[in-house]
């Protein structure tokens, strides 16, 4: 999407220098850790099965440097088809995302032809006039919930089209609803309780129960629950005073007419097809989150539920099989950017892995870590959690990559090992708030039609504010401890 376009509501930006696009800083990025594998040192870890984890985890003191295999060319283009699929790689990969998300565009475009999200959210906001802005803390708490107990990130990229008409009919901006949904879940992930992908599978690697250290990752929770629910609502408060001072004011045209429905009337009540409609349409995020939290459910039997319920709203609003392909495709096409979006950004973890980077960037860390204080230790470990985390934006992957290393060095600096677990959990929960290399954000953003540098410019007071809970707590921790 353009970034200067113009409306009624903001002057056109002035003509000099246009920030690019997610899709060239993504390519920036594999090109520039391309150029990196010429630089730093190859390496790796011997590894060895970990029949808890189910992977290969790395033996601490192995590390060896290996012959190099820098990235040319070649491989900056490969890059981007390795992030969606190589069946020679044991990377995840990005082919079941982006289906998802496609197949998502395709069930909201449907709804959406109904015009019975709109009717509905015509309802809500009447009945809650004047205390719209309590819905903000409300559900980035449910999304919260979503994230510290089963690490909520691909899933809720379904929830968007759903929010941000809301947030709109509210007089707020698109950023409003990105950031309850990206925010609620980041800052879940943050403070992750029981996360089997965060906290769990980490405390395994660590040797410990993922219930040490229970109390302080609660404390983190919620109270940065209480911090981002601040700074969210007081943008609100101010977007809905004054429309200009939006960072997006250029875009809300553009994003007004992505969620609006087609050739209904909306003072019309809402027709017998149209709350059944609304029926499945809950029915199907219900499903979703009682399958992926109880039933282990992924992308594939995700994707098959919002296909069956695409025909069954279809069936219910009587749009015949010409009206629904045409529906489901149009919606399809509106998140098809956002797919590539995903595949390109899991490409760079495939050139830094193929060009044997991460093993000497995480041998670098054991060395920093060595013979310092416990205070000096912990903060440390956050700070090169944090750098790796832009590098392996996989909560599940980092843990297993980093903990093996990480936490036998906390023993000779006298510092528990739940607290490396929490410093882990928290850097990547952090990072991923605003990481170009997490699918789940560059998805998000380009769902709500949100620049990344804008994001950014929203983003960075609320992230020191985060830096300063998360080095105060684990301080206060390691002092207490």
């Amino acid at each position: 999407m353009s970034d200067t376009i113009e409306t009624a509501d903001a002057p056109a930006p002035s003509k000099g220098f246009k920030f690019p696009t997610a899709y060239t800083i993504l390519f920036a990025l594999i090109a520039l850790i391309a150029l990196g594998t010429w630089i730093v040192p190859a390496g790796q870890y011997q590894r060895t099965e970990n029949a808890e984890l189910g992977r290969e985890v790395p033996i601490p003191g192995t590390y060896e440097t290996v012959d190099a295999n820098p990235q040319g060319i070649v491989d900056v283009f490969l890059a981007p088809i390795g992030g969606f699929y190589n069946p020679d790689s044991n990377q995840a990969q990005a082919i079941d995302v982006a289906l998802f998300v496609i197949i998502i565009g395709g069930f909201l475009g449907v709804v959406t032809r109904t015009g019975a999200i709109d009717h509905a959210i015509e309802r809500s906001m009447s009945a809650l006039r004047g205390r719209e802005i309590w819905m903000i803390p409300i559900l980035m708490a449910f999304f919260a919930v979503g994230g510290t107990t089963y690490g909520m990130a691909e899933e809720s990229l379904a929830f968007y089209g759903l929010l941000i008409p809301v947030m709109l009919a509210a007089r707020f901006d698109a950023v409003v609803a990105v950031a309850v949904i990206l925010l609620g879940a980041g800052i879940g992930v943050l403070g992750s309780t029981i996360n089997p992908f965060a906290t769990v599978i980490a405390s395994n690697a660590a040797g410990i129960a993922f219930t040490d250290g229970l109390t302080l990752r609660v404390f983190i929770l919620v109270t940065g629950w209480a911090i981002c629910s601040a700074y969210v609502m007081r943008y609100a408060v101010k977007v809905r005073a004054d429309p200009s001072k939006s960072i997006i004011a250029d875009k809300k045209n553009e994003i007004a007419a992505r969620f609006k429905s087609d050739g209904h009337d909306p003072d019309a009540p809402l027709s017998r097809s149209q709350i059944l409609t609304l029926i499945i349409f809950a029915a199907t995020f219900a499903i979703m989150i009682w399958g992926v939290s109880s039933q282990g459910w992924w992308m594939d039997k995700m994707s098959a539920l919002f296909i069956a319920a695409s025909i069954l709203v279809g069936v219910a609003s009587w749009m015949g099989e010409e009206g629904f392909i045409d529906a489901f495709m149009a919606g399809a096409k509106d998140l098809l950017g956002v797919a590539l979006i995903i595949g390109i950004a899991r490409g760079i973890v495939v050139i830094m892995d193929a060009g044997k980077m991460t093993d000497t960037i995480l041998h670098a860390g054991e060395g920093a870590l060595s013979g310092l204080g416990p205070i000096g230790f912990i903060n440390t470990m956050f700070g090169i959690e944090l750098g790796l985390s832009f590098l392996v934006p996989s909560s599940s992957g980092l843990a297993v990559l980093s903990m093996p290393i990480m936490a036998p060095l906390a023993d000779f600096s006298d510092v528990d090992r739940s607290l490396v677990v929490t410093a882990y959990q928290s850097a990547n929960g952090l990072v991923n708030l605003i990481n170009p290399t997490f699918a789940v954000v560059m998805g998000a953003l380009a769902i709500g039609g949100v620049p990344y540098q804008r994001w950014l410019r929203f983003m960075w007071p609320l992230l020191l504010g985060l830096v300063v809970l998360v080095m105060g707590s684990l301080t206060i921790a390691t002092l207490i401890n």
